[in-house]
């Protein structure tokens, strides 16, 4: 078997698509799985060390220690296993994943690491079987690649986890609805007879879109200096207080000129004429980054589409969709968001 950090496998990725595909649209039909909104880890185990890497290759072992000594206990052969790391957050009955805290345990400092790994520890959902023993199992059937998972953590337990599968499309169908309510992503399908693809896009996701009318408040430059990088939305809360909600971005290169003209009419200027300009929000992954931004007066509103809410936040940049020149920036509010019904992530993990 490979050495992790020599050659670390790639994970097999998915698609987009707007609906969940019928089974027997491909050849040997789909397998059906929530998507874990998490951080995706390979896991490798020859035998003696563990190894966890990221969708992108890089090394994730020593942010969670307590998932070293879980696969150390509970792997009785050397194996590589492609799975979803996430946290647990609640209690019993009324548990869902927490992003934050997840998102919390990539730190530089080992003591903080210790701690965090007793105070958020995490979970790991397997859903996939690279290789068994000495045997690698990327040209196998996901359906028999499946089996072997299933034979191999048969009898694990928390905080290793076998992902729920099923074949049966109205089942996957409730799953997109119901899981959601315990912070999930949405619903992945599978081809049953497809060999594990590294790097290729072979799984289809569906995952939950919504829109929503925001405030504009402001735009950033883009980093090349040319245009609209990002714009930065708001929403107003009960108490009447304009509060920032995430962003959109990806915008062609001409867009992000064309976004300059139209927003100018809203550009804040100060007694002198000046533009108006603020700092944006900074987090370890913005440190050493330029987050000042150009205010605009709060009247803008956009039509944006976005998955789901983290907190009071968008949980990933939205996407623009036009503006709304016909809604008043005031009734841009939380009120208009789409709650889904909560429902236990113990539930999901049985």
């Amino acid at each position: 078997m490979a050495t992790p950090l020599s050659n670390p496998p790639v994970p097999m990725l998915a698609k987009s698509v707007a609906v969940l595909p019928e089974p027997d649209s491909v050849p040997g039909g789909f397998g059906y799985e929530p998507k874990w909104d998490g951080f995706r880890g390979i896991v490798t185990y020859d035998g003696e060390s563990i190894e966890i890497t990221s969708r992108g290759s890089k090394p994730l072992t020593r942010y969670f220690p307590e998932l070293v000594e879980t696969f150390e206990s509970q792997l009785t052969e050397p194996c590589v296993l492609d799975g979803e790391i996430v946290v647990r957050h609640g209690t019993p009955g009324r548990e869902r994943l927490d992003w934050d805290a997840l998102s919390q345990r990539i730190h530089p400092a080992a003591s903080r690491i210790q701690t965090l790994s007793r105070e958020t520890p995490a979970s790991f959902i397997a859903f996939d079987l690279i290789e068994r023993g000495e045997q690698s199992l990327i040209e196998q059937a996901f359906a028999d690649r499946r089996r072997s998972l299933v034979d191999l953590l048969g009898g694990a337990a928390s905080p290793l986890h076998i992902s729920q599968l099923t074949q049966d499309v109205e089942t996957a169908r409730r799953w997109l609805v119901e899981f959601e309510g315990a912070g999930l992503d949405g619903v992945l399908a599978k081809p049953l007879a497809a060999p594990y693809s590294p790097g290729k896009r072979v799984m289809l996701k569906v995952k939950h879109h919504r829109s929503a009318d925001v405030v504009v408040l402001g735009y950033r430059l883009h980093t090349s200096g040319d245009g609209v990088g990002s714009l930065l939305l708001g929403l107003y809360d009960d108490s009447g207080e304009l509060r920032s909600v995430g962003g959109a971005s990806a915008f062609t290169a001409r867009r992000r000129l064309e976004l300059v003209a139209e927003l100018e009419h809203a550009v804040m200027r100060g007694s002198d004429g000046a533009v108006v300009t603020g700092e944006g929000e900074r987090s370890r992954f913005s440190s050493g980054k330029d987050v000042s931004f150009v205010r605009l007066e709060p009247r803008i509103v956009a039509e944006v589409r976005y998955d789901q809410m983290e907190g009071s936040r968008f949980r990933h940049t939205v996407q623009f969709d036009r503006w709304r020149p016909d809604r008043d920036a005031r009734s841009c509010t939380f009120d208009q968001l789409e709650t889904p019904v909560a429902y236990d992530l113990g539930d999901v993990l049985a």
